[in-house]
């Protein structure tokens, strides 16, 4: 019993590791991904330029209720009209990874 406890406790302690590396992407990967996704041709940390920057993003959503999936599906599907009249266009998972949109989604909320 002592060693199935030890086991287990040994076993959540690397899953909790693992996922806490994961959870938080670093400024240079971020900026890694928005480049070979193509985001940079439209968007900067801090400027607006065809659409709007990450920091603007970050202040209008993220006190919204389930705003990473909310980044998600608007990445995902496209628009027009949240941000101004400059339409989005959808960006697919050939372009980025469901992984890498969620990451970058999060990351981008806390600019």
């Amino acid at each position: 019993m002592k060693k199935l406890i030890v086991t287990l406790c040994a076993a959540g302690g690397m899953a909790l590791f693992a996922s806490s590396a994961n959870a938080a992407l670093d400024d240079a990967k971020a900026q890694e991904v928005l480049k070979k996704a193509g985001c940079v041709a439209c968007h900067s940390a801090d400027k607006k330029l065809v659409g709007p920057s990450y920091k603007e993003i970050a202040l209008k959503r993220k006190a919204e209720p389930e705003a990473t999936a909310l980044l998600e599906k608007n990445v995902r599907a496209g628009g027009k009209g949240v941000f101004g009249p400059m339409p989005m266009m959808a960006f697919p998972a050939a372009k980025i990874s469901d992984a890498d949109l969620h990451d970058v989604a999060e990351w981008i909320l806390t600019k």
